[in-house]
């Protein structure tokens, strides 16, 4: 059976019942969408969104989970149809029948994921230079990144259950957040008109814009989610329920941060802080002694990091070894360790390609805008998937959106893409590199690497 993350040649019929075993329950499904989607967005994002709306920053993470759970709704419609894994990819080539565009799709996901390990590295090195300042922060970054290709090439088995302990250490530390919030309130300290202040240079609308275009960073993981879908039991009934009810709690858990961050320390601190929800814990409120919170945060927010970072790594290496199965890239990023079992040059390829992005100078908010720009064009797409797929394999059991919610859903993501990309047009020329790369692979392949490739017109394109 081809490797679908690939999303090239993705078949049309089910997956066989024997290919994967339906383990995953329900609350584990739910804690798994959680984990994912709450991720470390929070951690790394949080002072840029502060600085981008005031007081009131909160509202950019109300609405960003607002319209990714939209598209959230879109994945349950289509897992529920086709319970499957390979996500976006499958989606779109079921709708469209176009190689080229699924295989654009493809290159997206594969470049998201190199721009998101990048700005999640050098929020990794922010925290770690809060404990321990002497290593040069790109140094920091670049070791980083190798240890985490070092980690897959050894062999990392991950389950949904450690995704879901992760989850809890990810949690620990935004609950050490909020409780120091609450510890504030019932002192009587908190000024509650923090939470509707507009500091913003223009219009406070363009400010939410620009806050929600961030956010969303914090919001995506969608993909993630929906490669288990052939995993889970029942998924019809399963993945609507685990996806919404993750996503709802996950913006919970944002807004309540976000306010307490606004209410206990003032925006412009936030703002110039490299790890803004640490200026959280260092302000001192609770009665613990601060170095020891400093540190404890720090480690935690830096295990929440290197966990989205390590499934950002083993997604990247998964990709280009799926491309090279479907005769997409070339060859060798197929080639598996005779030991390890691990795709070893598709590892050291995508951890070169991530030591690139940060040598180039791009910085994190840079990096973040390169992932939303990929992420909001991939999940548009799949809601229009979504909708041209309407009438189609629906059974009993299928998860149905409300079709006015999908298109307020394109038209969320196409107004942020557009915001994104006017606000930052410079991100633009990373996100045709991070193309270019793909093309280049694909143009290596073609001309270079002429395996299988059937001479007879008449052989069937696997569809």
């Amino acid at each position: 059976m081809a490797d679908q993350d690939a999303g090239i040649d993705l078949d049309e019929g089910s997956p066989d019942e024997g290919d994967l075993k339906r383990s995953i329950t329900a609350k584990l499904l739910f804690f798994y969408v959680l984990g994912d989607v709450l991720g470390s967005g929070i951690y790394v994002l949080i002072g840029l969104v502060a600085g981008a709306v005031g007081g009131a920053f909160w509202l950019a993470f109300a609405v960003g989970v607002t319209i990714a759970t939209i598209t959230g709704l879109a994945y349950a419609e289509l897992v529920t149809k086709y319970p499957q894994a390979a996500g976006a990819a499958l989606y779109v080539n079921k709708a469209f029948r176009s190689r080229p565009l699924t295989f654009l799709v493809t290159v997206c996901m594969l470049s998201a994921s190199f721009a998101a390990a990048g700005s999640l590295a050098n929020g990794f090195a922010d925290y770690f230079q809060e404990i321990w300042a002497l290593p040069p922060a790109l140094l920091l970054t670049l070791l980083f990144i190798v240890a985490l290709a070092v980690v897959n090439f050894i062999g990392i088995t991950e389950s949904v259950v450690a995704n879901m302990l992760m989850t809890f250490v990810e949690i620990s530390g935004l609950v050490i957040v909020m409780i120091i919030g609450v510890w504030y309130i019932a002192e009587g300290n908190a000024s509650f008109a923090t939470l509707v202040e507009f500091d913003t240079s223009g219009n406070a609308v363009l400010g939410v814009v620009s806050g929600v275009a961030l956010a969303f960073f914090a919001m995506t993981g969608f993909e993630n989610a929906a490669n288990v879908a052939e995993e889970t039991v029942n998924p019809a009934k399963t993945f609507p329920k685990a996806l919404v009810g993750g996503m709802a709690t996950a913006g919970v858990i944002y807004v309540l941060v976000a306010m307490t961050a606004a209410l206990t320390v003032p925006v412009p601190v936030l703002q110039d802080s490299d790890a803004a929800l640490l200026e959280v814990v260092k302000a001192g409120i609770i009665p613990a002694p601060v170095g020891f919170m400093t540190i404890l945060f720090a480690v935690i927010a830096m295990i929440a990091i290197t966990n989205t970072t390590l499934v950002a790594v083993v997604t990247q290496s998964r990709i280009l070894y799926g491309m090279a199965k479907e005769d997409v890239v070339p060859e060798v990023f197929g080639t598996v360790h005779a030991s390890r079992r691990s795709p070893w040059v598709a590892l050291i390829f995508a951890a070169a390609v991530v030591s690139g992005l940060l040598i180039s100078g791009a910085d994190l908010a840079r990096l973040a805008n390169v992932t939303v720009v990929f992420t909001l064009f991939i999940y548009g797409l799949v809601i229009v998937a979504a909708l041209k797929l309407r009438g189609h394999d629906e059974g009993p059991d299928t998860f149905m959106a409300p079709i006015p919610l999908l298109a307020f859903g394109i038209f969320g993501n196409f107004v942020l893409l557009c915001y994104v990309v006017y606000d930052d047009p410079s991100s633009l020329i990373y996100c045709a590199a991070l193309l270019g790369v793909g093309l280049v692979l694909f143009l290596a392949e073609y001309f270079l690497d002429r395996r299988n490739r059937p001479t007879d017109s008449s052989t069937s394109t696997g569809e």
